[in-house]
């Protein structure tokens, strides 16, 4: 089963809002996916309930103390299960350096605990380029990029492909990733002009679903519910349906 990470540079693009909804139509599919915060800010973690007030029950205890993976999934009240995420995260970065060991930790222990053998793995990643973001990119076999509508996304989304890009070399292989747009306004001719231009950049990484701008998915992780749960008729249901069912069928979650 597939290990995607949900990565982007830049904040406020809809990265957690797209693993958590990519967590749920997995589950609505009976895929029962293992989700796991690495971002300090916990906010994938809050949103499935399952928030830890202890950095030892979270995936911070992975890094610090060697617990395996297993030891730390939660289960969630959506249909999937998390490991949680901890402020402490953010020292992981000045804790353990870049060395390929801290680099690799995540791949090793997904695949020693064979985490993901029969479930698909979600991974939230921070917006910055450290430790745990490599540590995601590392581990995964895939790569999730939400791009919000606007221009200084489109900026970013040329720094993530030049950063994905650069790591070829390092994993021998080119990793696998799409983007999707985010916070698409169909009313705006900028929204327009921005996803034809990643299509002339990104072409088949583009994904052809948008998501739209929604107060349901504004409105869902207030309610800590995944859109689905929350306001299942609403347009933010349909697109993250539609993306999902656009993945599974060109292949990028088998």
């Amino acid at each position: 089963m597939p290990r995607i990470a949900v990565f982007n540079q830049k904040g406020g693009v809809g990265k957690t809002t797209t693993a958590l909804n990519m967590a749920a139509a997995m589950a609505r599919a009976g895929e029962t996916p293992l989700a796991i915060d690495l971002d300090p800010q916990a906010h994938l973690s809050m949103v499935s309930g399952v928030s830890e007030g202890s950095a030892e029950s979270s995936i911070y205890a992975f890094y610090r103390d060697a617990r395996p993976l297993a030891d730390l999934v939660k289960p969630s009240q959506h249909g999937w299960s998390l490991i949680p995420a901890h402020l402490e995260l953010s020292k992981v970065d000045t804790q353990y350096g870049k060395g390929p060991n801290i680099l690799n930790r995540l791949k090793i222990g997904l695949v020693k605990e064979n985490l993901n053998g029969v479930r698909p793995v979600v991974v939230d990643c921070c917006p910055m380029l450290g430790v745990l973001s490599l540590s995601a990119i590392f581990a995964a076999d895939k790569v999730l990029v939400p791009v919000s509508a606007d221009y200084l996304a489109v900026k970013g989304a040329l720094q993530v492909e030049k950063t994905l890009n650069a790591l070829t070399p390092v994993l021998k292989r080119r990793i696998e990733r799409r983007y999707v747009v985010t916070r698409f306004d169909s009313r705006r001719r900028m929204s327009w002009d921005i996803y034809e231009s990643f299509r002339e950049r990104f072409g088949a990484d583009l994904c052809e679903t948008r998501i739209a701008e929604s107060v349901s998915l504004a409105e869902a992780p207030f309610s800590g519910k995944d859109v689905f749960t929350h306001a299942p008729g609403s347009r933010g249901a349909q697109d993250y349906q539609a993306l999902y069912d656009e993945l599974k069928a060109s292949g990028f979650l088998q």
